[in-house]
């Protein structure tokens, strides 16, 4: 292949990709605003990717969530307003930390719950196996013994 082609080929490979090129969007007209942006959105769970925060999802809903935050920053309203507002839209469920109360007992309480459960579950279960265990390890009778004496004997001869 002449070294003619081979520019010409690379040549046209570089304008296929930079033709895929946008243009680069600015990463902040406020750095204030930005900063406090990330630090509410480390506090605020994505919907869609649920075990995500705001800040590190991708997803266009969560796109759209920080720039209702960011406007909502924009209009001087505090962290604790901005929080309330999503959680009157969301529900507790967009907060990383829910506030102990009532409704969401539940989440702070369970994971305790389930752990004393499958403990007690797994007690039960050892203490069932060994008594199992005991009952089929009690000594022969006498005349299990014969029977078992008999047995080996006829397979001796």
């Amino acid at each position: 292949m002449s070294l003619l082609r081979v520019w010409t080929i690379a040549v046209l490979i570089g304008l296929t990709f930079a033709a895929y090129a946008n243009e680069a969007r600015p990463l902040a007209e406020d750095e204030a605003v930005e900063q406090r942006l990330n630090h509410i959105a480390e506090e605020l769970r994505c919907l869609v990717c649920q075990n995500e925060s705001l800040a590190g999802s991708r997803a266009e809903l969560a796109q759209d969530l920080r720039r209702e935050v960011r406007q909502l920053i924009k209009q001087g309203k505090t962290d604790q307003e901005i929080k309330d507002f999503l959680v009157s839209r969301y529900g507790d469920f967009v907060l990383y930390r829910p506030p102990v109360k009532p409704s969401t007992w539940l989440l702070w309480i369970g994971p305790f719950v389930l752990l004393v459960a499958g403990i007690a579950g797994l007690l039960i279960y050892l203490r069932r196996r060994s008594r199992r265990l005991e009952q089929e390890e009690k000594p022969l009778s006498a005349e299990e013994r014969a029977r078992a004496r008999a047995l080996l004997e006829d397979g001796e001869s």
